[in-house]
């Protein structure tokens, strides 16, 4: 009786691996997704603890790719060990068949065509004739299914040859890929440690420049303060003259809120108020930030008279217009100035030109109307809110 090897089919093995390239062509379009949003996120101002975790899932499922390959190469080197067994077991089997088959055409060719004939004339009776006959047609079938079964070992072993070849390819594959996979997961760790070592310096720059935007503001301060005090001492001795007089009362009006032109034509850069930066850091500005190309013309918005020409830390080149009463309009990160301290302004007169005071921001006029030295919002005070 004859007895086949167990074989397994291939396409039980081909689907379990398309299933898994399947499983592996899901995962990396997910990274690829996240790495678009990546890419969108380095070209915009953001959170680096956004980056953080971008690059903590992308580290995630490259892991989960490792993983997935790893299950890919254990499941590949089991077939591959299987089919090897199989193989050698066809082998083994296909080299008996062989050797019986080799004994067999042996018997034949030394008793010659004549054996079977001389085997049935010599019965000595009718029923010995029929047990010759059919004992010779039982060598007759097992012969020839031993001669099918040499072909099918053949077979089967060119079959699991070609396996074993598309096999091992696959493993070249798998290990030339999870290679990969772990340089870019080196990749990612790396890219992870100078988002952070670039958001902590990026932290540490914030603060310094906040901590410069205040201290200018103080400066500010303490300038309107220092004059807002000379003008009321001025004012208050006998026999003031009239021009500190006429600083008591200020060219502004209450009349005057949303009908001032504006000081420069520009889009805003920030408005007035608190606003919170993508790092959830928060700045104060007591003004407004006006785009606007460098060389610009800055005009006064209300007569006045120019009480502060200097630079003022963060501020920049700065001109301050006094209009009386205590009231101040403010003129800062200028390139040039184009009026001196003590010169009387009219609506309209060009004060400056636009400049760049801040690295990180465009160039623009950074404008403030101070009533009674308290920074308001200018916006309000501009014709055409925007």
């Amino acid at each position: 009786m004859l007895v086949l090897p167990v074989v397994l089919p291939a396409q039980t093995t081909e689907a379990r691996m398309r299933a898994q390239r399947d499983e592996l062509e899901r995962i990396r379009r997910e990274r690829s997704e996240l790495e678009q949003k990546m890419a969108n996120l380095q070209g915009d101002v953001h959170d680096y603890r956004e980056e953080l975790a971008n690059l903590d899932r992308q580290r995630a499922t490259t892991e989960r790719v490792l993983a997935t390959l790893d299950r890919q190469l254990s499941s590949i080197s089991g077939d591959v060990a299987e089919t090897t067994g199989r193989m050698s077991t066809a082998e083994s089997e296909l080299q008996r068949r062989k050797a019986t088959l080799q004994r067999r055409l042996v018997d034949i060719y030394k008793r010659g065509p004549l054996y079977s004939a001389e085997a049935l004339l010599t019965a000595r009776s009718f029923g010995e004739l029929i047990a010759r006959y059919k004992y010779l047609h039982e060598i007759a079938v097992h012969d020839r299914m031993l001669v099918q079964r040499v072909e099918v070992l053949r077979n089967d072993i060119q079959r699991q040859r070609g396996e074993l070849v598309k096999l091992r390819d696959a493993v070249e594959e798998n290990l030339s890929d999870k290679q990969r996979e772990e340089d870019r997961l080196a990749a990612l760790a790396r890219a992870r440690q100078s988002s952070i070592r670039q958001a902590q310096r990026s932290a540490e720059q914030i603060q310094q420049r906040l901590a410069a935007i205040r201290q200018s503001e103080s400066r500010l301060g303490n300038v309107i303060a220092t004059i807002e005090t000379e003008r009321r001492r001025a004012a208050a001795r006998p026999n003031a003259p009239r021009a500190a007089t006429a600083a008591a009362t200020s060219t502004l009006r209450t009349t005057d809120l949303g009908r001032l032109d504006w000081p420069v034509d520009g889009v805003l850069l920030y408005r007035f108020g608190r606003v919170i930066n993508p790092n959830n850091t928060t700045t104060r500005w007591n003004g407004m930030g006006i785009a606007a190309p460098i060389g610009t013309s800055v005009r006064a918005v209300a007569p006045g008279t120019v009480v502060s020409v200097s630079p003022l830390g963060t501020y920049g080149l700065t001109v301050i217009l006094q209009h009386g009463g205590g009231d101040y309009s403010i003129y800062a990160s200028l390139n040039t100035a184009a009026v001196r301290t003590g010169a009387a302004i009219r609506k309209g007169d060009v004060v400056g030109t636009v400049g760049v005071s801040d690295p990180d921001l465009k160039p623009h006029l950074h404008f403030e109307m101070r009533p009674q030295g308290r920074a308001v919002d200018p916006e309000s005070w501009l014709r055409g809110a925007r």
